[in-house]
């Protein structure tokens, strides 16, 4: 972006004064442009013994396997976005969400927040961002063409507390970083 949202006027990119980051700044009307990260929402959507997988049918990662999520929109929490986008992917409902994982991923300016979830009546369809949609048990799992190496931990993270714990009430929330820089502390 080269112009200002508010007048239109060439931006330039700066430190404005009481700032520390470069932001996009309009000489014109003094307006400076804020790009914050984007939170992703989506749904660990669980039946029976099974996992609720969407195969993309848009980038990035077109025809990689994939939890149903997405950009939170303006207007609504993030478990109902998580809910949403469960919808929208999979034409499925997602029952009781349950905050699960969340995953800093500064590289890119995305937090995801994942939510545990029950599926309605075991039933789900396609929807248009995706190829197809199936309930894969562990073992079924194609690993080699999840989307996103969220996706990918968020199901470790399931199965192995699965193994672990009686009940998802005894999940833990998982935080992690996601990156290069081994020096981020995990929680």
């Amino acid at each position: 972006m080269s112009y200002c949202l508010k007048c239109g006027h060439l931006a330039e990119r700066k430190i404005p004064e009481g700032d520390h980051n470069v932001r996009l700044v309009c000489p014109n009307c003094d307006y400076i442009h804020y790009e914050n990260p984007k939170i992703i929402c989506g749904a660990l959507v669980v039946h029976e013994d099974k996992v609720l997988l969407c195969r993309r049918a848009i980038e990035p990662r077109y025809g990689y396997w994939t939890l149903p999520a997405g950009f939170m929109e303006i207007g609504e929490t993030i478990a109902a976005g998580a809910v949403r986008e469960t919808i929208e992917e999979a034409a499925a409902n997602a029952l009781d969400p349950q905050l699960y994982c969340i995953y800093d991923i500064p590289a890119i300016g995305q937090i995801y927040m994942l939510y545990l979830s029950r599926l309605k009546e075991g039933k789900f369809g396609t929807g248009p961002e995706s190829l197809e949609c199936a309930l894969f048990t562990e073992s079924e799992i194609p690993w080699e063409d999840i989307a996103f190496e969220a996706v990918r931990r968020t199901l470790k993270h399931y199965f192995s507390d699965r193994q672990q714990h009686d009940s998802h009430d005894q999940f833990k929330i998982h935080q992690e970083y996601i990156g290069k820089d081994k020096s981020i502390e995990r929680y």
